[in-house]
């Protein structure tokens, strides 16, 4: 990566849907960019953000591992990171015990472990310069108890909440903490997922691309925290409103395996 007079943004999971958008965003707005995915995609999306005029380096690494965390924040070589967008994340569908436990790990140490550990690493960075931008892709999900998508639901529970405590320990700095909550966004996520045959996973989604500029704008503005659409918006009120077990069975009528087919 060329040293440039441009500012370097980092974005995880930046080889498709939400991440691939912001990356873009990044470019478009003048950020040159080091981005991470644990797909070969990073590579083509690299090039697509190159046309667009940003110097671009691609890793394509395992953000469940501290390992493929250092070799991220390696990749920057020192170079200070004005924004750090950590998107990376994925889900698991069907009922927890019927899990292979391997995996329910590899979605908490990909939401929260290596999430946490990057930002904590680009964080200190960004406090002994007492600067910089982070924006957390957090979930509506965050909100209720995730019947079938149990793990998945438990971890933006956490993100949500960790990314409030950290904007709030760092308030006295220059340093903002944006946590985006996105509702059903039309990615790969079902797929990864195995909830094609749910109902959320049939049903329309938002677009990307929109959740994305919301995210984007929120986080240059220093806002604390953005739900993208008003529909989203509305299911989180009732959330902070509805008793949990009515929530839960309201979320297995959407993720229940077959619910898409009924």
């Amino acid at each position: 990566m060329s040293d440039t007079a441009k500012p370097l943004a980092i974005v995880t999971g930046a080889s498709s849907g939400i991440g691939y958008e912001l990356a873009k965003l990044c470019a478009q707005n003048g950020y040159d960019l080091l981005i991470a995915a644990d797909q070969a995609a990073i590579h083509e999306a690299a090039e697509e953000f190159r046309t667009l005029g940003a110097d671009v380096e691609a890793v394509e690494t395992d953000l469940a591992t501290l390992e493929g965390v250092d070799k991220l924040y390696a990749a920057a070589k020192g170079r200070s990171v004005a924004a750090l967008l950590a998107n990376a994340g994925h889900g698991l569908g069907h009922a927890f015990l019927d899990q292979d436990f391997r995996d329910a790990r590899h979605v908490i140490d990909t939401n929260i472990t290596g999430t946490l550990y990057l930002i904590q690493k680009v964080g200190r960075d960004m406090r002994a310069r007492n600067e910089g931008r982070i924006l957390i892709t957090g979930s509506i999900a965050g909100f209720m108890p995730g019947t079938f998508q149990a793990v998945y639901n438990g971890t933006k529970a956490f993100i949500d909440s960790f990314s409030f405590a950290l904007r709030n320990e760092l308030k006295d700095t220059n340093i903002t903490v944006t946590c985006l909550m996105p509702g059903a966004t039309e990615t790969e996520f079902f797929e990864r997922a195995g909830m094609e045959d749910t109902k959320v996973g049939q049903d329309k989604k938002d677009d990307p691309a929109f959740v994305a500029k919301v995210g984007f704008d929120a986080m240059l503005n220093g806002e604390g925290d953005v739900v993208s659409g008003w529909k989203n918006k509305f299911t989180t009120i009732l959330a902070n409103v509805t008793p949990a077990g009515m929530l839960a069975e309201q979320h297995r009528k959407m993720a229940e395996p077959g619910s898409g087919k009924r």
